[in-house]
């Protein structure tokens, strides 16, 4: 038996700005949607992995999300990574630094950690 991740789910406060986000830090862009009965679910992907990132957003969903202490992160090598992390430091979005291991963390509008790590 095998197993192939697809994708991994963030439910998220406000689709637009996480969308924008997403795009502008990391290049990905929407794939596909689903419109349901008090849900939005959208799909981002890009050409490097056919892995997704759902966002989904809760019509009825006040209340910031309670991500317990954030032990936990989706990773995303890139190839220039000193480029990457100036486009982070101007974005603000830098949340933690591990020069020791050469990589860094960035936080998206809804608290989730985003680990971003140099090709080798």
């Amino acid at each position: 038996m095998k197993f192939k991740m697809i994708h991994e789910n963030y439910n998220v406060a406000n689709l637009e700005v996480s969308k924008a986000f997403y795009e502008k830090a990391l290049g990905l862009t929407e794939k596909r949607r689903i419109n349901g009965e008090g849900f939005v679910i959208a799909y981002l992907g890009n050409e490097q992995s056919d892995f997704e990132l759902e966002l989904t957003c809760l019509e009825e969903h006040p209340q910031k999300y309670d991500l317990g202490e954030c032990e936990f992160h989706l990773a995303f090598r890139v190839d220039d990574f000193d480029a990457a992390h100036q486009l982070h430091k101007e974005m603000g979005c830098i949340c933690f630094e591990n020069p020791e291991m050469g990589i860094y963390f960035i936080v998206d509008p809804d608290g989730y950690w985003l680990e971003i790590v140099p090709t080798r």
